[in-house]
């Protein structure tokens, strides 16, 4: 705090202007060009005290603690956030910067205030954040209440929350409950893109079995035994399973039917929906492609059945480009972007 009153003291002795009053009475001397330059605020209010025609210019920064104030006012001549004094004032400059509309040091104390967060203040920075409009820091403050409801509710600032301020207590479980949607809303996405990963992992696996049939194709998996080691191979072994069975099963064309059958019917109309053979002049080799391909063209298939279609596509279409081998260089490019001061720095 001495380095601070230095630079100020070394600043007084160029004439200042203007004089700053806070909370317990405190002055600090200051330049008129220097606030008026860093806050719009301070300019009008520097600009109301000049025209009151009293003698001087003082303007009241309150609501703060003096050391705030001076750390606040020495952030203001350097016109950079310096991270020591920013982590020893963070709530008192997000509260100073966002009353007198410094945008930068704004966005410096909300991030050393966020990343500082503890759950004993977790409520007292949820209030916060609503007056300063953070919206980053009302983000860590739920994700730190998500993370450790207990000691939040043990604080201080939730007891008084509960007795009275009903509005903050209803703001943060409800940050707790959308939190909640939002993973299990996750998961779901997680587990629908595996599913559709899956059935386009088994629409490959379906050409390979069948171009294997055909062109005896080393590279297959072997009929019978164990997986092989290919990322696909256990797929493959269990469609084999599954067409063994549909060759011999007798209940396939009963009344009711057989389950494992219509789950393997079902993957060929499926496949018959996203094959691309056709579109590159290509033969299809699985059963049925053709036949169901010309049936759904007869046929409009629903709107559920289209839609599954266009994501096993598309899920086939990503698999493909991220097994495409990236070019030398473009390898070599990345490794220098990765390894450079300017990446580790963001990093």
């Amino acid at each position: 705090m001495a380095a601070l009153y230095a630079d100020l003291d070394a600043l007084r002795a160029s004439a200042a202007d203007v004089r700053i009053v806070t909370s317990d009475g405190q002055t600090i001397a200051a330049h008129s060009y220097v606030l008026a330059a860093a806050s719009p605020v301070l300019e009008r209010m520097i600009d109301g005290a000049r025209r009151g025609g009293r003698d001087g210019c003082t303007v009241r920064v309150l609501g703060a603690p003096s050391d705030a104030v001076l750390a606040f006012l020495h952030l203001l001549y350097a016109a950079r956030a310096e991270a020591a004094v920013v982590a020893a004032h963070g709530p008192q400059l997000l509260a100073l910067a966002h009353a007198y509309r410094v945008g930068w040091l704004k966005r410096a104390a909300e991030a050393a205030v966020s990343a500082r967060l503890a759950p004993g203040a977790a409520v007292d920075m949820l209030k916060l954040a609503g007056l300063c409009d953070a919206p980053r820091l009302r983000t860590a403050c739920a994700r730190l209440a998500a993370r450790d409801l207990a000691a939040v509710e043990a604080s201080d600032g939730w007891r008084f929350a509960r007795r009275h301020d009903p509005a903050l207590e209803q703001e943060l479980l409800q940050l707790l409950e959308d939190a909640a949607r939002r993973r299990e809303r996750w998961a779901r996405g997680r587990a629908s893109r595996e599913a559709y990963r899956q059935l386009a992992e088994a629409m490959d696996s379906l050409d390979r079995i069948f171009a294997a049939a055909d062109t005896a194709d080393d590279d297959a998996c072997p009929a019978g035994g164990e997986p092989c080691a290919r990322k696909d191979g256990a797929c493959q072994q269990g469609l084999r399973l599954l067409m063994r069975h549909f060759a011999a099963c007798a209940r396939k064309a009963a009344p009711g039917g057989c389950a494992r059958c219509k789950r393997l019917v079902q993957l060929f109309r499926l496949h018959a929906s996203v094959c691309d053979r056709p579109e590159q002049g290509q033969p299809c080799r699985v059963p049925l492609c053709s036949h169901f391909a010309a049936r759904m063209q007869a046929e409009k298939a629903d709107r559920t059945w289209r839609l599954l279609a266009t994501k096993v596509a598309r899920a086939r279409a990503m698999a493909r480009l991220a097994d495409r081998r990236v070019p030398e260089v473009v390898a070599m490019s990345w490794a220098r972007y990765l390894s450079s001061s300017k990446w580790a720095k963001l990093r």
